[in-house]
């Protein structure tokens, strides 16, 4: 699967890594449209983030960086991989190359800042 060069939601205000799938990430989603955000949607499974796209992502996020990882996901415990193992910057960005679907979901980008949405409310925070 070819990994995207960029955000591919450049020259919006805000991008969000969306999982259509998800009920947090269309909440989220639906938040940004409810208040006329300009934003652009990455669909991270169809189009996987860069190591570029992945690392800007990780360096902008509000709170621990293994937080993006879903170590709950049942796909990470058949993995057999272990959430300590997750820790570093280093080590998220090549599980996520690697896997994108453990990625946690939604994330928000906008400017300098970046929040995983759960719940979906948190997207507020870059709003403000």
């Amino acid at each position: 699967m070819p990994h995207s060069d960029a955000t591919q939601a450049e020259g919006h205000d805000v991008t969000i890594f969306h999982n259509p799938g998800c009920s947090k990430s269309r909440g989220a989603l639906g938040i940004l449209e409810a208040r006329g955000v300009d934003h652009g949607v990455v669909e991270y499974l169809v189009a996987p983030p860069s190591r570029q796209t992945l690392e800007m992502v990780v360096a902008k996020l509000a709170g621990p960086v293994a937080e993006l990882v879903r170590t709950e996901d049942a796909a990470f415990v058949a993995l057999g991989l272990d959430p300590a193992d997750y820790r570093t910057p280093e080590a998220v960005v090549e599980l996520l190359l690697e896997h994108p679907e453990l990625m946690q979901r939604p994330v928000v980008v906008r400017g300098d800042r970046a929040v995983i949405a759960r719940p979906g409310e948190r997207v507020l925070e870059l709003l403000g």
